[in-house]
């Protein structure tokens, strides 16, 4: 089976503990082959299967982190709305975070 053209690889080696710095892709297209970075020989590679499982694995226990940091504005926009809703006694943060809830 083929790596799915969603299939984030460096997430996947990552959800199989892999240290995804000390691998990369060689040129080739499937059947690809991943090379240690470090001694650039040949390692473990991990089925496409594996990775295809793995990067949904990722993706399913990070979906709900991804939704939130894109659905609320940053932290330090926050932190600015309620200095400003301080000094200006405007309701500017809790509107932000009320349009993110609906």
């Amino acid at each position: 089976m083929a790596i799915n053209s969603d299939t984030d690889i460096r997430l996947a080696l990552l959800q199989l503990g892999k240290d995804k710095n000390e691998y990369l892709l060689d040129q080739s297209c499937t059947p690809h082959k991943i090379l240690n970075g470090m001694l650039l020989i040949k390692i473990h590679n991990p089925t496409d299967d594996e990775l295809n499982s793995a990067y949904t694995a990722w993706k399913n226990a990070n979906e709900y982190k991804e939704n939130r940091v894109n659905t609320y504005p940053s932290w330090q926009e926050q932190m600015d709305m309620q200095y400003w809703d301080a000094v200006n006694g405007t309701t500017t943060w809790k509107d932000a975070i009320a349009q993110g809830k609906e």
